[in-house]
């Protein structure tokens, strides 16, 4: 896959600009030091480390600040001086959430405040925020269209709700611009496979390269809205140029293309020369949705969004990722 031009699409609109992502070692977060580097930004990572890795950001030469976003005086030096906040620290697994609700809450929501409140004494001009299709639970109503009710079924969902509630309320009570970004499905190169609790397209690299067959939980037949991050990036710049108001939205990130998880299998078994490893199932998993699918149209007239890489395209150096790593 080329890599993504992002000066072509960017123009000199980060260029100068003191910028913080929190969890920016982190595999969304690396990406888009990676992009923001690339477009002439000085740019600063928050990150403890516990979910990412300096390696991801080593070649870019962040400001690096090795702290949890529950440290207030470190979050409160990350953030002096940015125009931009970019806030994708956070703990990420929907499993690992139902296990541990408390430490879910204190990272997610607590340090969610303290991004919030280093960024308003700091007269940050926008924060972006890590938002969730978590949310919308188990809705039935496909696509999901940022106006159905939230229906958490996790913690984590949970968390993520409180995160676009407080984004929201800051933006009416102080004056700081801010917005929630769903995202959908990410995936890519950097996202880690070595956990109990790997996003899916991790996990299936993880055991077809180790000449296993890829676990599916449930019947196979749920579907996900699987996007390549570098669309998760070109969202959240997108929304830090954007020139009106965004007051808190909250708005879908994803490619409006659903894909269920017994075409992933072969498929990536196929990719990865080991069509013979056929899915064995287990059973579903607490809090996971059956279905998840985006609709765009908030994105596209708010932010002028449209995926910039379709799943396929984005598949073939993920999976040549995990080959060169695992």
């Amino acid at each position: 896959m080329k890599q993504t031009n992002w000066i072509a699409l960017h123009g000199e609109s980060f260029r100068g600009a003191r910028v913080l992502v929190t969890g920016g070692a982190g595999f969304i977060g690396s990406h888009l030091v990676e992009a923001l580097t690339a477009l002439g930004s000085s740019v600063v990572v928050i990150d403890n480390l516990v979910g990412g890795s300096e390696e991801n950001i080593t070649p870019f030469k962040p400001q690096f600040v090795q702290a949890s976003v529950l440290d207030e005086s470190a979050v409160a030096l990350a953030t002096a001086g940015c125009k931009y906040v970019f806030h994708l620290a956070a703990l990420g697994s929907v499993p690992h959430s139902v296990a541990r609700p408390r430490e879910y809450h204190d990272v997610n929501v607590t340090g969610t405040l303290n991004v919030l409140e280093a960024a308003r004494a700091a007269g940050v001009q926008r924060v972006m925020y890590a938002a969730s299709s978590s949310a919308y639970g188990d809705t039935p109503q496909l696509p999901k269209v940022e106006t159905i009710p939230p229906a958490p079924l996790s913690p984590y969902a949970a968390n993520k709700i409180a995160g676009e509630a407080m984004l929201a309320a800051w933006s009416a009570s102080y004056g700081i611009d801010t917005a929630s970004l769903r995202y959908f499905n990410i995936f890519g190169p950097r996202q880690n496979a070595n956990s109990a609790y790997a996003a899916v397209i991790a996990a299936f690299a993880k055991a077809i390269l180790a000449g296993k067959p890829p676990i599916i939980y449930g019947d196979g037949l749920q579907s996900r809205d699987f996007t390549f991050v570098h669309n998760a990036v070109h969202a959240n710049l997108l929304a830090a140029r954007n020139t009106t108001p965004l007051g808190g939205e909250v708005i879908n990130v994803a490619c409006g293309r659903s894909i269920n998880l017994n075409q992933l299998a072969p498929l990536m078994a196929e990719m990865l020369g080991r069509p013979d490893l056929k899915p064995v199932y287990a059973e579903a998993r607490a809090g996971d949705v059956k279905h998840s699918l985006a609709d765009l149209t908030r994105a596209k007239a708010m932010l002028g969004y449209e995926p910039i890489v379709d799943f396929e395209t984005g598949l073939k150096p993920t999976v040549e990722w995990y080959r060169s790593v695992l």
